[in-house]
């Protein structure tokens, strides 16, 4: 065995032997602070040094006063390391605080950010850095549900109250005719057995509306798409809705590019089309105008129904498609009305939405009669 193999063996074994001590070291240690970890990593790299050195100079036969030498540059860089060592993981330690902070800050759901914000650079090492950022977009994103969360549990308690006012006033009619029937003190029994049927069928849409509000909002609404002509259902829209534009003193009409087809549930798109035009109808008033308008884009397909209701004012534009948003503190139907007036136009979204499109609304200042367009967008 030549020289420089023996004394790569002899600082083999040496160094092995202080790092197997350093492991069990680091195994009592492994729930102390990071300080105590990186100060034995420290100890242990000079350690394994000094025992290398001590190891091969005993082979070597080198003075005393030669080993002396090499043992005290040796532990003076232990010091030296050590003292690095510490000072790195107090820079640690202080990174790590600020990450619990934030950490705590989290969970107590605090939305706030700091008082002071913390440069990056003050966030320590790049994996602390990237610690931190995912913790700032988990806490903006938790932010946001919960916002979505109020928003949805404030349309859940108008919802029910609504449902409430909208149920007490038929069936408070309901039973006073039934009353009259009973008592046989009404005097036209016939017209009271024809209004009683008319309030039950509103109410049974109603409760149909409110289980298809609630198969949108579970995501489970079913649909079953395919290639429709886009004229047949305007024109279908506008023959269900002529009678009562007529009766109103309404114009409705509407029209649309040649051969433009869309791929839509039929009765889905139908629903949608159904909504917007009765929508506008009862909101337009005598003399006015409803027009339904569908063309093509190079990215959608796009219906338009552009009525002359006088507007909606701005605050109500954003909680148009709200569940139970009717534009008016009153909220009863009017007599002969559609008691569906607060869920309509959120089916419509929930529909359109399940499509892959979107639908808006914008106020229209035309003369003579500003109105509403509501435009909806389904991808081609």
């Amino acid at each position: 065995m030549n020289d420089v193999t023996e004394i790569l063996l002899v600082a083999a074994a040496a160094a092995t032997v202080v790092g197997a001590a350093g492991l069990g070291a680091g195994y009592l240690l492994r729930r102390r602070s990071m300080r105590w970890q990186l100060g034995l990593v420290a100890v242990v790299a000079v350690g394994s040094v000094l025992a290398g050195v001590l190891a091969v100079s005993e082979r070597m036969l080198i003075s005393e006063h030669d080993l002396g030498v090499v043992t005290l540059v040796t532990v003076g860089a232990a010091v030296i390391a050590l003292v690095v060592a510490m000072a790195l993981a107090a820079a640690l330690g202080r990174f790590s605080a600020a990450l619990r902070a934030d950490v705590r800050r989290v969970a107590a759901g605090d939305p706030s950010a700091p008082d002071e914000p913390v440069p990056a650079s003050s966030r320590g090492p790049a994996e602390f850095r990237a610690l931190a950022a995912e913790l700032d977009d988990m806490q903006a994103r938790l932010a946001e549900s919960r916002a979505r969360e109020a928003r949805v549990e404030s349309a859940r308690r108008e919802l029910v109250a609504w449902v409430s006012h909208d149920l007490r006033t038929p069936l408070a009619g309901l039973r006073a005719m039934v009353e009259a029937l009973e008592d046989g003190v009404a005097p036209e029994p016939e017209r009271y057995h024809h209004e009683v049927r008319l309030q039950v069928e509103r109410m049974s849409r109603m409760v149909d509306d409110l289980f298809e509000l609630s198969r949108i909002h579970a995501g489970v609404l079913p649909l079953a798409p395919e290639p429709l002509p886009l004229d047949d259902l305007v024109s279908g829209a506008i023959a269900e809705s002529i009678s009562v534009a007529r009766s109103r003193g309404v114009t409705l009409g509407g029209r649309v590019e040649p051969g433009l087809v869309v791929r839509a549930d039929p009765a889905g798109l139908t629903r949608v089309l159904g909504n917007l035009v009765s929508n506008a109808v009862r909101h337009t008033p005598e003399g006015g105008a409803v027009e339904v308008v569908g063309s093509a884009t190079h990215s959608a397909v796009e219906l338009s129904v552009t009525d002359a209701c006088g507007g909606i004012a701005q605050d109500d534009l954003a909680r148009v498609f709200d569940v139970a948003w009717t534009g008016s503190a009153a909220r009863t139907p009017e007599p002969g009305g559609d008691v569906r007036a607060g869920l309509g136009l959120a089916i419509v979204k929930g529909i359109v939405e399940a499509h892959q499109g979107q639908v808006s609304v914008q106020n229209l200042d035309s003369a003579p009669r500003p109105g509403c367009r509501f435009l909806v967008r389904l991808p081609v």
